[in-house]
């Protein structure tokens, strides 16, 4: 049964910043979107998120792009894609996202959202290539406890699979596992529970920010290894971009089921 969307109406939709959300279709994406919404402070207008073009899936996620449709969609906000090469540079990231900026800026869009939770030299990436473009970052999580985030998360009706595991901070065994009170509680220490070091991915197919669940069956668990993009220190990159990152995840394949109701879609739109 679909979870019922929840609004705190508390300002009228003229009096809200116009923002677009960066999104990667997994837990904290949708609970920063659930917090954005409860506060009425920002208007969302637009979903953005990036896409191999090789692949046609969710970069880093292994997500296909027919269910990331399906989450705006059941959503109702339009989709915006950032389309890359599979293992683009930075500097190809960069160029990229940089269009989709201006774009947005020209349309009257004033603030850019993520679910970032306490990677700071991420937040300083993020905001330094926003100020080019004249648009602010906001962090409805930021700072707030992973532990607390991930019980907010179950107890608030979201539904969550793991797709991606980085196997140098978790066992194979947690790709295709459902975010669930077991989950938690056989989840490893020190890993963070959230998995904001990059420990996993994962894909929200039910909860109180959509209309509907979104339908899929379980696919095979495959093995990829990435070579690391090059960058350097002194071009502001996040580290994680960096030589002697993780190059190594499972990935659960996610199949999508057209048999499910169609909605009202909303306007996609592609870089």
């Amino acid at each position: 049964m679909a979870a019922r969307i929840v609004h705190t109406v508390s300002k009228n939709r003229d009096s809200m910043l116009s923002a677009f959300f960066n999104w990667s279709g997994g837990k904290d994406s949708a609970l920063a979107l659930y917090h954005v919404r409860q506060s009425r402070e920002w208007d969302v207008q637009k979903l953005l998120t990036t896409v191999t073009e090789d692949f046609q899936r969710v970069s880093m996620h292994g997500v296909r792009e027919e269910l990331l449709e399906g989450q705006a969609d059941s959503m109702g906000i339009p989709l915006v894609k950032c389309r890359l090469p599979d293992a683009a540079s930075m500097q190809l990231y960069d160029t990229r996202m940089m269009e989709v900026l201006a774009r947005f800026k020209t349309e009257g869009i004033e603030t850019s959202l993520f679910g970032d939770i306490f990677l700071e030299d991420l937040r300083a990436y993020r905001e330094q290539k926003l100020a080019q473009s004249g648009i602010r970052a906001a962090f409805p999580l930021w700072k707030r406890n992973t532990r607390e985030l991930i019980h907010e998360f179950v107890d608030l009706g979201f539904k969550a699979i793991i797709v991606c595991v980085n196997e140098r901070r978790l066992d194979k065994s947690f790709a295709g596992r459902f975010i669930d009170l077991d989950f938690i509680k056989d989840y490893p220490e020190p890993a963070d529970i959230c998995g904001e070091n990059g420990e996993y991915h994962s894909f929200v197919f039910e909860g109180p920010i959509f209309n509907q669940p979104i339908a899929f069956e379980v696919g095979e668990t495959v093995y990829r290894d990435y070579t690391p993009p090059q960058a350097k220190d002194d071009e502001g990159c996040p580290s994680s971009a960096l030589p002697g990152w993780d190059t190594g995840f499972w990935y659960t394949d996610l199949l999508p089921i057209s048999s499910a109701p169609e909605i009202d879609k909303g306007k996609r739109e592609s870089q």
